[in-house]
């Protein structure tokens, strides 16, 4: 018995050897294996197949051939019908049989093995390995059986893991696709309106993130306005960057209808609310900035992080809060229209939370505070200068710590 098991954990470690490696795909990972069990002489094997089950054919396709028998026509089937070893293979996983099949026979194959390995294919008709692969030697001992039942065990376990990895590389595709699609929807940073200086920056806090910003310029021939959005989505990864471009969508496609600012909340926090049944929670600022002689500034605010609104002649603040609540949390909701004016040297700041609730390690939130401490500090720069100062100070301070959270702010600077 000891022999036994120490034969079979010898078997066990050489196929698990010859299965190592880099996987590129499951074909070439079984070619690979039959070509290196049928040369392994410790294993007396004259030759080996893989055999593909095709269900709407009822039937396994012959997909490689290797060793020392007569070739077998390319791309060869064997029914299901015909063969019964395939319909007890499911049960059995591993089988010693003689072969009753004439062109296999043609080829030099009298008695054979066959084994199943990778997924299980349900049909109406019963259920089937995805692939097969076929041995046969010029004596078939019990050793040779257990040596395929290893072998299927460890070829399975690394076509699991190949189907795993590639997963893995599909979804890492698909973000970076998406990374990809998300970076073009924002604009260039930098913004002349009229005596306006705009900067705008936004860093994910992973490939892909829920927030959004833009600028909407006025479609009429005068432009004499022009629109600013800073959107949220509270949740997190894919989730959060599906609200984000759809919220991009829809402000796209509704700002080609100029319409009032409340009914655009009102119209969009409806859309979120019946597109997205589980994670609707959305906050949204969006300002619409004119070229009147006292630069009124239109804005509503759908409980987003309040913006500051620095004014230059008394050094003072005014937060601009919210005029409505979450986006897609009830239907119908109704939005408010607020209004500020910027006098030359004024700033608006708009930021999601993660510039205010970004932590250090003592798990203190960087805060509005220190906002405000840097607005009066660089008040003097351009909007571009502000605007990388505080993503550089907002960086520095969360630098230890495990918080992260997509940073995105925008700098309204009216020049003197």
């Amino acid at each position: 018995m000891q022999n036994t098991s120490q034969s079979q954990k010898k078997i066990y470690n050489l196929v698990g050897k010859i299965a190592s490696g880099i996987l590129s795909d499951e074909i070439t990972f079984l070619q690979k294996l039959v070509i290196d069990v049928v040369d392994n002489a410790e294993f007396d094997i004259k030759g080996g197949r893989v055999w593909k089950f095709l269900p709407n054919e009822k039937s396994y396709q012959l997909l490689f051939q290797y060793g020392d028998i007569k070739e077998i026509p390319a791309n060869y089937k064997l029914t299901i019908e015909d063969q019964e070893v395939l319909k007890e293979l499911y049960k059995n996983n591993t089988m010693l049989r003689k072969e009753t099949d004439q062109i296999l026979k043609e080829s030099g194959i009298i008695i054979y093995s066959v084994t199943g390995v990778g997924n299980i294919v349900k049909t109406n008709y019963g259920k089937f390995y995805e692939y097969v692969l076929g041995f046969n030697a010029n004596e078939i001992l019990q050793s040779f059986y257990d040596t395929l039942s290893i072998i299927s065990t460890v070829a399975s376990a690394r076509m699991k893991e190949l189907q795993t990895i590639n997963k893995q590389v599909k979804i890492q595709k698909d973000i970076e696709k998406a990374a990809e699609i998300q970076r073009n929807l924002f604009p260039d940073h930098e913004l002349t309106f009229s005596d306006f200086d705009i900067y705008g920056i936004c860093i994910p806090d992973s490939a892909i993130g829920g927030d959004y910003f833009d600028y909407f310029p006025n479609l009429e021939s005068e432009e004499d306005r022009i629109g600013i959005i800073v959107a949220d989505a509270a949740s997190k990864g894919l989730s959060a960057a599906i609200q984000s471009l759809f919220v991009s969508g829809a402000m796209k496609m509704a700002h080609r209808f100029s319409p009032k600012i409340s009914s655009l909340f009102y119209s969009l926090n409806n859309l979120i609310y019946e597109t997205f049944p589980l994670e609707r929670f959305v906050t949204m600022f969006y300002c619409e900035i004119t070229e009147s002689s006292n630069r009124l500034v239109l804005y509503a605010n759908a409980g987003h992080t309040e913006p500051l609104h620095f004014r230059k002649e008394d050094q003072s603040f005014r937060f601009l809060s919210s005029t409505g609540g979450v986006l897609g949390i009830v239907p119908n909701q109704k939005f408010s229209v607020e209004n500020i004016r910027m006098k030359p040297g004024d700033i608006l700041l708009i930021v999601t939370d993660g510039i205010t609730e970004a932590a250090n390690e003592d798990d203190i939130p960087f805060g509005h505070e220190r906002l405000i401490d840097l607005i009066l500090k660089y008040q003097e720069y351009s909007a571009k200068e502000i605007a990388l100062m505080i993503i550089q100070e907002v960086q520095h301070f969360y630098a230890t710590s495990q918080y992260n959270d997509d940073k995105t702010l925008i700098v309204i600077k009216r020049k003197k």
